[in-house]
């Protein structure tokens, strides 16, 4: 079966995941997953991830963090979608919360975090809010 949005299913896993009290989870590796949770491991939304070799793709296997037994990802949404690509200039970057939160974009010189491409000067396809 294929899937048409794999970073939609990366959200809803870790999601689920948050709501079941889980403190890991398994999902198939991509690219874009791996870059997304670099972001989020650098901005203190989870505390690891690894790729576990399964001889297809690959398995990110993802530690989960919580604060005083509370998910360290309040809310975590799509923004563009293969139906509805979102796109922002340079000027146009959405700011999360004020800048507690994270958006997470790809941009021509990769995925990076909506402060990042403020200081780059650079625009692209907002992929996701994270707060």
């Amino acid at each position: 079966m294929s899937m048409t949005d794999p970073i939609s299913d990366l959200l809803t896993r870790i999601r689920n995941a948050h709501l079941a009290g889980h403190d890991t989870v398994d999902i198939p590796s991509s690219g874009m997953k791996q870059a997304i949770l670099r972001i989020l491991k650098e901005e203190g939304f989870i505390e690891d991830f690894v790729l576990l070799d399964d001889r297809r793709s690959g398995v990110l296997h993802i530690d989960l963090k919580y604060v005083d037994r509370k998910p360290a990802i309040q809310r975590i949404e799509r923004v563009s979608r293969p139906g509805r690509r979102q796109y922002a200039g340079v000027d146009e970057i959405p700011r999360v919360l004020g800048g507690l939160g994270v958006a997470i974009l790809s941009t021509s010189l990769g995925v990076m975090t909506d402060r990042e491409a403020r200081k780059q000067r650079v625009g692209g396809e907002v992929l996701l809010r994270v707060y």
